[in-house]
């Protein structure tokens, strides 16, 4: 089959005839129909993660993915062939960029019927990540205030959509273009980060999502009150 590889760490993307995937007994083989491109994809080709993560080269990127179950291990209960499907592999697992992929039944999920494959490709692992932050870490509370850094990023704009649905007031940060978008989604105050400084306008926050760092850390940390998260 076909697939997007790389061979060593910092080299462009290849596309290359690779083996077929093995299918074990609780795997389910998915024929790719949409595959997210994430930031992660990029710190792995660039061997950002090779200390954590030593995957062994010729290595086939992609972290989430949307398609069709082509065939089930013996095992499997909850899939059979012709269903659609969405997942975000274990992390030893990866390889969406590929026309086939076999994945654990437990990382695999019926895709919404109402989702494009394209909409489903590019969701498992920006949502699985704002679920991590927002729910089990951060354990948001309705009523809570919370701010999210970069709205308009991938996970940005699930976070805000997922901390509304738990009930709490949503700040974020991104530039003015992208404020009605964000208010679409349920942001109660956006803040451009180009001209306003959100440390100077919000205060007393509970937990603040941020993927950016640096400064900007320290800041919103000033803003949490005590015994709020980040």
């Amino acid at each position: 089959m076909r697939a997007f590889v790389i061979n060593k760490y910092k080299e462009p993307l290849r596309e290359a005839e690779v083996a077929e995937p093995a299918v074990g007994e609780r795997d389910v083989l998915v024929q790719v129909q949409a595959a997210g491109l994430n930031q992660l994809d990029e710190k792995i080709r660039l061997g950002e993660f090779k200390q954590i993560l030593p995957y062994k080269l010729q290595l086939i990127l992609g972290n989430d993915l949307a398609g069709t179950v082509l065939r089930v291990g013996e095992r499997v209960k909850r899939f059979k062939p012709g269903d659609e499907v969405y997942a975000r592999p274990n992390q030893d697992r990866i390889g969406t960029f590929a026309e086939r992929i076999a994945v654990a039944e437990e990382d695999l999920a019926l895709k919404p019927v109402s989702a494009t494959m394209e909409e489903a490709g590019s969701l498992p692992l920006v949502a699985l990540t704002a679920w991590q932050a927002l729910v089990e870490q951060g354990q948001v509370q309705p009523g809570q205030k919370v701010l999210i850094h970069a709205g308009a990023g991938g996970v940005g704009s699930i976070a805000i959509q997922l901390a509304k649905h738990l009930g709490a007031t949503v700040a974020t940060t991104a530039s003015s273009s992208n404020a009605g978008f964000l208010r679409d989604l349920g942001a109660d105050i956006v803040i451009d980060y180009r001209t306003q400084d959100f440390e100077q306008l919000l205060s007393g926050y509970d937990l603040v999502l941020d993927s950016l760092g640096g400064e900007n850390l320290q800041k919103s940390l000033r803003i949490l009150k005590p015994g709020g998260r980040r």
